[in-house]
């Protein structure tokens, strides 16, 4: 028997790793097996006598082994999950382009997005599987752990009955030795439960079974089914599978607690591993550009499908596992910045071909703002059909006012109105899409006031001049967008958090920037005429014919400007255009009037004056909407002193 220890020691150390081998190959059956939606434990009592045999011999890491099983498993799921979809296309020879990921990207976007939805469908069964598996080995801790603590409750019973019996034994030996019996020391009913119970042991017949120091009395033998020598307790697990409990299972509570602990821990790693493993796949296919080369419908998909996985694994495992929402956010991000950079490119293109002039408009534009009339900032469905068979109209009726406008302006709309939807479908892009969009309307004001303000459009297109025309067009398109900012600011408004309001500030700006560049527009309409009175009048002389030469080419080109600009511009600008240009053309007359010393004393020259001016005043009033002008024709003349 010299050897007996050692070889006990060996026995041990192979049981364990007998044991761990199991509990290994367990775990691989368990997790490989084939990902149908079926969640059931496989062979739980096996299982639960593995985990009470570990616990047994202390083997506390064993959930471990579990762990490692589990990342290899999430690795073949994505790789079997490609290997099938890449065997059922046809396009994708497998034998001219032998590695896997390469494969995978030779997908179009249909078969990729169903290739990614298998996977998360497989991951979700796969993760119900492992919190399934892992429930049960915490309950077995749990139930070791409620038995430790059953045991101390008995131990302390046990101390406590053990100290009143040796307190009786004390008194009777003592009222023995004074030489009185129990009956004269207690009157009849006065005899303490405890020595009672010793009394009655001492009167058992000498056939009866001693019990022992250390064994509970009677009704705790009967309602606790723990025997009093061995201390083994029949505890049921979850499944049903029915385990008895040795007290030589020595592990501290506060190790239980640890391991239970660290097993839950893996039910959070699952959900963290089929994250990043997802994650993986992502960026594998998004190596080329693939991802931010999607057009908005099929991010929006893709987006509404991760989102849906998240917030699966959220409730499987209860925890947030951060790894693909900081996925989809990092490509909702390039998402973002190609969609802007693709309509800003596209924007400037048109910018640079814009030679200004009215376009007629096709029903789907003015479909598109009717139905932003009807609140509602969507893209209509197209109607190919019925559109087809509608005419082009001159003007974009918009709340019942006629707006002229160019075929750039247009195309704006619908890129404004694809910004907004795009906030609809993906709200956490929301803040990166106002400033985006904020750009965009920066970049058509300061652009368009390059090419027509500043007679840019002259090199870029080849205009041989800027005409009022131009002008009047540029600022009814202005007005056009500014119509709609408010629209905007409400739309975006509603999907924005009340602290993120302050954002909103950037289309104040944006107003106002339209509203100064209409005016200097304005201003320029003004200053055309203003050159041309100066001109003229400072070559008026008051002499017969009447009406004058000059005169007669101040009309002309009065009536040349109304008619450039009435049809684009609204009746009572018009009108206000004209008081200025009016306002401009007096100066100039009184000034040359001065400058000739013609005064207002009824005298020859001051009939001839009376007489130009009064063609001039009657030419005005008779163009189309400006007969009611107050032109106060008397401010002319010098006032008396």
């Amino acid at each position: 028997l010299r050897h007996l220890g050692s070889q006990l020691c060996e026995l041990e150390k192979l049981i364990d790793k007998m044991m761990i081998a199991e509990f290994s190959t367990y775990a691989r059956n368990d997790l490989n097996r084939p990902l149908e939606d079926d969640c059931q434990i496989l062979e739980e009592e096996r299982l639960v006598s593995l985990v009470f045999g570990l616990l047994k011999q202390r083997k506390l890491n064993f959930y471990e082994i579990y762990g490692d099983e589990m990342i290899n498993t999430a690795k073949n799921i994505i790789k079997q999950c490609v290997v099938n979809t890449v065997s059922q296309i046809e396009e994708i020879d497998t034998e001219v382009v032998v590695k896997l990921a390469d494969q995978m990207r030779m997908m179009n976007f249909p078969q990729w997005f169903d290739l990614l939805k298998n996977i998360f469908s497989k991951f979700t069964i796969f993760l119900k599987r492992v919190k399934a598996t892992l429930n049960t080995i915490r309950s077995v801790v749990f139930l070791v752990l409620d038995k430790n603590q059953k045991t101390r409750d008995l131990e302390d019973t046990l101390q406590k009955n053990s100290a009143k019996e040796s307190l009786v034994d004390s008194e009777v030996a003592y009222l023995t030795h004074e030489g009185m019996f129990i009956s004269d020391a207690f009157g009849d009913g006065e005899l303490p439960a405890a020595a009672a119970d010793s009394a009655s042991q001492r009167n058992t017949s000498p056939n009866s079974e001693p019990c022992s120091s250390d064994s509970v009395s009677e009704p705790e033998c009967t309602t606790d089914s723990s025997s009093s020598k061995e201390h083994t307790s029949s505890s049921v697990t979850p499944g049903g599978v029915e385990m008895m409990i040795g007290e030589d299972m020595k592990l501290t509570d506060l190790e239980l607690v640890r391991l239970a602990n660290n097993i839950q821990e893996l039910v959070y790693n699952a959900s963290d591993i089929c994250h990043d493993r997802s994650v993986k796949f992502l960026m594998a296919r998004a190596k080329d550009g693939f991802l931010e080369k999607l057009n908005s419908n099929e991010f929006v998909t893709l987006s509404r499908l991760m989102e849906g996985f998240i917030l699966d694994t959220e409730q499987i495992c209860g925890r947030k596992s951060m790894s693909l929402r900081g996925a989809l956010q990092s490509q909702a991000n390039r998402f973002v910045n190609r969609f802007h950079e693709e309509r800003k490119t596209k924007l400037s293109l048109l910018l640079d071909n814009e030679r200004w002039k009215q376009a007629e408009v096709p029903a789907e534009f003015q479909d598109l703002v009717d139905s932003v009339s009807d609140g509602r900032i969507s893209l209509p469905e197209k109607k190919p059909t019925a559109t087809e068979e509608r005419k082009p109209a001159e003007f974009l009726i918009v709340e019942g006012q006629k707006y002229a406008t160019v075929g750039t302006v247009l195309l704006l709309i619908r890129i404004i109105l694809e910004y907004c939807q795009c906030v609809d479908n993906i709200p956490s892009i929301t803040t990166d899409m106002l400033t985006r969009l904020s750009d965009l309307l920066k970049y058509f004001n300061s652009r368009s006031c390059q090419l027509v303000l500043g007679a840019g459009a002259l090199q870029v297109v080849g205009l041989k001049t800027i005409t009022t025309k131009n002008l009047a067009l540029s600022s009814r398109c202005l007005q056009l967008i500014v119509h709609y900012i408010p629209i905007i600011r409400a739309h975006f408004e509603a999907r924005l958090q009340p602290k993120q309001f302050s954002m909103l500030r950037h289309f104040d700006h944006i107003t106002k920037d339209y509203h100064d560049h209409i005016a200097e527009i304005s201003a320029k309409l003004v200053a055309i005429m203003d050159s041309l009175f100066d001109k003229l009048l400072s070559k008026y002389e008051v002499k017969a014919p009447v009406p004058s030469a000059c005169f007669r080419n101040i009309c002309k080109q009065m009536a040349k400007m109304h008619e450039a600009i009435y049809d684009l511009l609204p009746e009572e600008q018009t009108q206000m255009l004209f008081l200025r240009i009016n306002a401009s053309y007096k100066l100039h007359l009184k000034r040359q009037l001065a400058h000739l010393n013609v005064v207002n004393d009824g005298g020859p020259l001051n009939g001839l004056v009376t007489s130009d001016v009064a063609f001039y005043t009657g030419n005005l009033q008779a163009l189309k909407g400006l007969n009611s002008l107050d032109l106060n024709m008397a401010e002319i003349w010098e006032q008396k002193r």
